[in-house]
């Protein structure tokens, strides 16, 4: 039987994971191990690479081999995710409206809470994390 294909992110976040879990710098060879070497060794080094472009890991060479190391968590990869989805709407207004009124209460509150905290005014920045390669940040 073949295997389900995973959704779009859903391996970024594994791989991003597993990097979490390690007690320090990995190759792409544990990361491959660690997901159950379901994956061809070049798949893991394309995400990693994706992630690192996004700013979430980062890398060091040893030898001929590079090791792999988290910078950010599962939760901001998919802050960038949305952020990527919002960034190409041509009405934001609209999106964040239908997105907030689609929230169940428990997490409509939590992100009232959360805009309430940043105060007025531009959202605080201070835990965002890097400019958004694109320059779509102002």
């Amino acid at each position: 039987m073949a295997r389900a294909r995973r959704g779009q992110g859903e391996l970024e976040g594994q791989v991003l994971g597993a990097l979490r879990e390690a007690e320090g710098p990995v190759t792409a060879a544990w990361v491959q191990e660690r997901l159950g070497g379901d994956l061809a060794y070049t798949t893991v080094v394309t995400i990693l690479t994706r992630l690192l472009a996004k700013d979430v890991v980062a890398r060091e060479r040893q030898g001929r081999a590079f090791l792999w190391t988290p910078t950010a968590d599962v939760a901001r990869l998919a802050a960038l995710r949305m952020r990527r989805l919002l960034d190409g709407e041509r009405d934001r207004e609209a999106v964040l409206a239908s997105f907030v009124t689609a929230l169940p209460p428990g997490d409509e509150q939590v992100l009232r809470a959360l805009l309430e905290a940043a105060g007025p005014g531009p959202v605080n920045r201070r835990n965002a994390g890097p400019a958004d390669p694109g320059g779509t940040e102002d």
